[in-house]
């Protein structure tokens, strides 16, 4: 077992450990599919200017709490990145200790970035820990935060559009990011580019088969054929056929399984690096290049 393996595998035990009941789908498995959450998410978009923006949005779980950052504005002729956090991060808080991937790929660059800049943020990231870990004990909560997501960025895409940006649109997340960044692509597919980082299409794998299903609660546990059928989207992913998808994973990943998610991006190129996932997120250098390469084009 090389360090990335055993990393990851530490990870998803002290994990589970740390949150005893308060765990994925502990409540309850049921709910709609993604096109009825998407159908019926409500959200209005106000102007892309810089600074942090609140967007209160109706959903099938309730009301969600997303928002956006806008953190810089070079031009509407400069590409425009949307990134979209990981599970649990708290994407717009800065501090020195903050678990906050948009702030060490992005704000903690070496230099400037040439493009327009604007962080994602789901719903249930701006509280505590105890509250997001209430909201996601219900499978409905976790679709709604999802598609909640999905929506947000849709929303922000063609209000850049409307508003003149004419070079092409990024959008990228990391691992819950990269999903919600492929749930887009299935769904809308109206940007330029994708660049999912640690993710697939095969989410139902990450609570079923990897070592994180450890993470999931009884009823979930219990439930995998409720949870596939629930979960999984490749069959939407798979229909979209445009080569805009340029995924990164890790070889030794043990939440996004390699073997099994690259199974989800058919002939598209996979940037594969020889990381697990813990040691993958710590290398945002890797993670930076490998956006702005693709922003660049």
């Amino acid at each position: 077992m090389n360090k990335h393996i055993f990393i990851d595998r530490l990870t998803a035990l002290m994990g589970s450990a740390a949150s005893g009941r308060n765990r994925f789908f502990s409540n309850s498995v049921e709910s709609q599919g993604y096109q009825e959450h998407l159908n019926n998410i409500s959200l209005a978009i106000p102007e892309i200017r810089e600074g942090r923006h609140e967007v209160p949005a109706g959903s099938l779980a309730g009301e969600m709490d997303p928002a956006f950052y806008v953190n810089q504005l070079k031009g509407k002729d400069y590409p425009t990145i949307l990134y979209h956090h990981g599970n649990n991060e708290r994407p717009f808080d800065f501090g020195k200790f903050a678990k906050n991937s948009f702030k060490t790929i992005f704000l903690d660059a070496p230099g400037p970035i040439d493009a327009n800049i604007i962080a994602i943020r789901a719903p249930f990231h701006n509280d505590s820990l105890k509250h997001y870990q209430q909201k996601i004990a219900d499978l409905s909560n976790f679709m709604a935060l999802l598609c909640t997501s999905v929506e947000l960025i849709e929303g922000v895409v063609q209000k850049l559009k409307e508003e003149g940006y004419a070079a092409p649109i990024l959008v990228s997340g990391i691992s819950l990011g990269g999903w919600v960044t492929n749930l887009h692509r299935s769904h809308h597919n109206t940007a330029d580019i994708y660049a999912p980082l640690l993710a697939g299409a095969a989410l139902d794998d990450l609570f079923t088969r990897s070592i994180y299903r450890k993470m999931a609660g009884k009823a979930g546990r219990e439930s995998p054929a409720t949870l596939r059928s629930t979960l999984n989207f490749e069959g939407d992913f798979e229909k979209i056929k445009d080569n805009n998808v340029f995924p990164l994973m890790g070889r030794y990943d043990q939440f996004i399984r390699y073997e099994r998610q690259k199974t989800c991006y058919g002939n598209h190129k996979i940037q594969v690096i020889d990381k697990g996932h813990v040691t993958s997120l710590l290398n945002a250098g890797l993670l930076r290049n490998h956006l702005l390469s693709l922003s660049e084009r």
